[in-house]
């Protein structure tokens, strides 16, 4: 079609990108765009960049990804948040979060806004490597920027909190996600009384539970038994046990062993 100066409208283009993605030809598509360049003729518009970035991000090939979003800059091809965002999840996805900075600063310099995706996405990437303080500054930014949390959000930090001994700030972030009207996750609860119990703190856990139940938190066999294993009265144990028969859970070695040991 370009050598004989037949030039692809924005629909054509659009056809060919969503045909090129599922057959995992996108470097082909760079070629054509790049010719399309050279013939001065109309080039991918906003939704088609967008959705050659998300086809990089899919195929897991982060770096040609980042490398594409400079090409689109460096061709003034239009670009929007989303654009961005998605090399951001890519790059924190394997965990390169200094990379993924840069590429947000330069969002932000653009003239973009930062949107809870996205600081969700340096929230959850900063806990995975347990640096909280990082993590606690963004969820400081987002709320200061007035974008509201996701629960997933408080869910990071509860977990990264409480294997750092940070029990307090995991209980604050707990309280949070309450107040939020967010219901945590079990495997974020489990963490946090996990820790609670290892510390001998199993009462205020259980005081935790009862709350949690309250707003609809619905527990598994290892959140009665980190409270059950972390007790010390039979009454409190005996409690506990009897709800765990009524939520029809199996006891397992050690809520036993904690039965026999009372």
């Amino acid at each position: 079609m370009i050598e004989t100066r037949i030039y692809p409208n924005e629909v054509t283009v659009r056809i060919m990108v969503s045909a090129l993605c599922k057959e995992g030809k996108l470097k082909k598509f760079l070629d054509i765009v790049d010719r399309m360049h050279g013939k001065r003729c109309s080039v991918p518009g906003l939704i088609v960049n967008t959705c050659l970035v998300y086809g990089m991000v899919e195929e897991e090939r982060v770096e040609d990804a980042a490398v594409l979003l400079k090409r689109m800059l460096q061709k003034n091809m239009n670009l929007d948040t989303i654009s961005y965002s998605l090399v951001v999840f890519a790059k924190v996805k394997i965990g390169n979060l200094d990379a993924a900075k840069e590429i947000y600063e330069e969002m932000l310099k653009r003239g973009f806004e930062g949107n809870a995706f996205v600081y969700s996405l340096f929230i959850g990437g900063y806990c995975e490597k347990g640096r909280i303080e990082e993590a606690v500054g963004f969820l400081e930014e987002m709320e200061n920027v007035g974008l509201k949390p996701y629960d997933e959000t408080f869910n990071h930090l509860i977990k990264v909190c409480s294997k750092a001994g940070r029990l307090e700030a995991s209980l604050k972030f707990c309280s949070r996600m309450i107040t939020m009207g967010f219901v945590p996750s079990c495997s974020a609860i489990n963490e946090m009384f996990s820790k609670l119990c290892e510390n001998g703190d199993a009462k205020r856990a259980d005081e935790t539970l009862t709350v949690l139940l309250d707003k609809g938190f619905v527990p598994d066999e290892s959140t009665y038994s980190y409270l059950v294993t972390g007790y010390g009265d039979v009454e409190g144990v005996l409690k506990l046990y009897f709800e765990m028969e009524q939520k029809l859970f199996m006891p397992d070695s050690l809520v036993f062993t904690s039965l026999i040991i009372i």
